[in-house]
């Protein structure tokens, strides 16, 4: 017996040695991932701007709102509509789209309220809503907590020239205020966008997009089935981009980065809302998912360091994966996406990846999630059911 469980204790051992090594393989691999992304910038036709309808859902009042919602109506662009759309006729976010109707008054901009329901998913049921008011052929889908600078549309509108190209979508860094929302967001230019860019580069493309930005052609975004095809999905973002690959098109990853605004917020708000990015994030990509297993290297490093009983071995490979954890996260968060939070507090780190790793198993796990105050069932192809 005790033959036995040293059989086991040895090949554990190998196991998280072979782990380390691919946590190391992929932190190299993202910061050469990153550096080739950027260091091409994709090309800027100024005589390239075609008409766009914007088209933003909301539901609640954000924080920062009318400043969010402002960048996007100052645009340096010739020719755009902005369609928000709310379902509740007293929803507090009206007031603030009627101020921002107001101050931009030779803006074509339109506020479309209806409790039109097509799917589970209430913000598709906002965007499709919308759509029916749209003037012209390129839909613009961003979150109402994201934030942009006034060349936005200029530079995100580029990829379009290739006809074969049917969704355009973008990174984001946080502007995350108070440290429970600063803990949470780290890990997204740090963790989230390295995974990005790597398949980005191993795959020469993607085949999902970002609630950030969803830039789709109005003919695609038919030949998927409209709206309707995605109403009853959690991951709507990620079936804008993955449904029109699967119909031919290719999705294109651009290097324009805009900023999501996220204030203090409690922090069971905080795991409620990673754990339903997990739990999305496993049935919408299951083998990605699995996968990441190879990316916990603070984790699976620390685990060896104990294993081995603090040996040599335990602590080099500590060392490196640390080490090159760090790296990646300053080249992929610092230096790439600019992203305020990784700059300031990188060192949180490591415990920040313990956190992600513990959420990532609790991920497996459960089908219920919380989501803008209603509780729901997800199904294991990743549609939502009301309870």
């Amino acid at each position: 017996m005790p033959d036995l469980v040293n059989c086991f204790h040895q090949a554990f051992i190998y196991l998280l040695l072979i782990l380390c090594l691919s946590s190391v393989w992929f932190y190299g691999y993202a910061i050469y991932a990153a550096f080739a992304f950027f260091a091409d910038p994709q090309p800027n036709n100024p005589e390239f701007h075609p008409p766009v309808s914007i088209l933003k859902p909301i539901c609640g009042l954000d924080d920062n709102a009318y400043e969010n919602l402002a960048s996007f109506c100052q645009q340096n662009y010739p020719t755009y509509q902005i369609i928000f759309a709310v379902q509740d006729s007293q929803d507090p976010s009206i007031e603030v789209v009627e101020k921002i109707i107001q101050n931009f008054p030779d803006l074509d901009i339109e506020l479309i309220v209806s409790d039109r329901i097509i799917g589970t998913n209430l913000k598709v049921s906002n965007l499709a809503n919308a759509a029916t008011k749209t003037k012209h052929d390129i839909f613009i889908l961003a979150d109402s907590d994201i934030r942009v600078g006034t060349d936005y549309l200029q530079q995100v509108i580029q990829p379009l020239q290739d006809q074969n190209v049917g969704v355009v979508t973008c990174m984001y860094r946080s502007l995350a205020q108070g440290w429970v929302s600063i803990f949470e967001n780290i890990s997204i230019t740090t963790e989230f966008h390295s995974s990005v860019l790597v398949s980005n580069q191993l795959e020469n493309g993607i085949k999902y997009a970002f609630g950030s930005t969803i830039i789709i052609r109005k003919q695609v975004l038919e030949a998927i089935g409209g709206f309707e095809a995605i109403a009853d999905y959690l991951a709507d973002d990620f079936q804008l981009g993955y449904l029109p690959t699967q119909s031919g098109y290719k999705v294109v990853l651009s290097d324009y980065v805009v900023d999501h605004v996220q204030t203090t917020t409690t922090l069971i708000d905080a795991i409620n809302r990673q754990i339903r990015w997990t739990r999305c994030k496993r049935v919408s990509r299951p083998w990605g998912y699995l996968g990441l297993i190879f990316t916990y290297g603070t984790v699976t490093s620390l685990m060896l360091l104990i294993a081995t009983g603090c040996s040599i071995v335990g602590w080099l490979g500590l060392c490196i994966c640390w080490v090159t954890r760090l790296i990646m996260a300053w080249v992929v968060g610092a230096i790439s996406l600019q992203d305020p939070i990784a700059k300031k507090y990188l060192w949180i780190l490591p415990l920040r990846d313990i956190v992600s790793f513990v959420i990532w198993c609790l991920g497996f796990v459960g089908s219920t999630i919380e989501w803008r105050g209603k509780r729901m069932k997800l199904t294991p192809d990743g549609k939502l059911l009301s309870p």
